[in-house]
């Protein structure tokens, strides 16, 4: 089942606070991406985030999901109504997210 455009538009409204949030669109879910790095994404209609140890941290009974059929498991985010606390998980888990590969020419 693919994500539907109106989810993705309410988690970007959920993360508008916050500077320079992109997302790619791919094979109907969007990955989501926080000032460069990628935090996770929309799958299914879910918003799923890496499990880092900030995010396991701030979401300690959070349930952990596949996005996609041989993924690898990421937390499910089902605190998406609070702008305040969506901005803190970004916010810590930034620093352990790895930096995206440079794509070779």
């Amino acid at each position: 089942m693919a994500s539907s455009k109106e989810y993705l538009d309410f988690i970007l409204d959920q993360l508008s606070g916050l500077d320079d949030i992109t997302y790619c669109a791919m094979m109907g879910e969007y990955i989501l991406y926080y000032r460069g790095k990628i935090i996770g994404g929309i799958y299914d209609d879910r918003f799923l985030v890496k499990p880092v140890k900030a995010a396991a941290a701030m979401m300690p009974d959070a349930e952990l999901e596949l996005p996609y059929e041989g993924a690898k498991e990421m937390l499910l985010v089902d605190n998406v109504e609070n702008r305040e606390f969506l901005e803190e998980l970004l916010n810590a888990m930034y620093p352990e997210l790895p930096e995206l590969k440079k794509k070779a020419n």
